[in-house]
């Protein structure tokens, strides 16, 4: 058995107005991920990290945002085909596991929906995701409420 593991990271601004998506969510917020796609940097984290586990580059080499279709588009759909790309080459998610970085809004009530939509998209359980949630106590680009950012750690098999 072949046994790997990916580690993945994005960060967005945030400006105000915009919608906030995360973990395939809308959370009421006053600002926004600035992004070509809807800016989900959780999900975009997760696709990262099992597109490298499977040493298949990353989000912008199959997805560029220079590219019109994926303008706006759902980043749930953008896991659905990654988790494709890795069922075309016989890898099994084992799990994921994640970490929002953003000091508000508070993410707790959200985190459970988040967790069901990334394993619907990713034809998991709501067992094999995790999502986290922290602040940076006033730190950083994220603790000045200028960006959010994401990291995800995956493990994947092949039989």
């Amino acid at each position: 058995m072949i046994i790997r593991v990916g580690h993945g990271y994005d960060v967005h601004a945030l400006g105000e107005g915009l919608r906030l998506v995360l973990g395939g969510v809308e959370i009421p917020h006053t600002k926004g991920c600035i992004a070509h796609s809807d800016g989900d940097v959780l999900v975009h984290a997760i696709c990262d990290a099992l597109l490298g586990a499977a040493a298949m580059g990353d989000i912008g080499k199959h997805f560029p945002d220079t590219s019109s279709e994926f303008k706006g588009i759902d980043s749930l759909i953008l896991l659905r085909r990654v988790v494709a790309l890795l069922d075309e080459e016989g890898y099994t998610i084992s799990n994921i596991d994640s970490t929002i970085a953003m000091q508000r809004p508070k993410l707790r009530p959200h985190i459970d929906t988040m967790r069901a939509r990334i394993a619907e998209a990713a034809g998991l359980t709501i067992e094999q995701v995790s999502v986290k949630a922290t602040t940076t106590e006033h730190l950083g680009f994220e603790g000045e409420e200028r960006g959010v950012s994401a990291t995800a750690v995956c493990l994947i098999t092949k039989e």
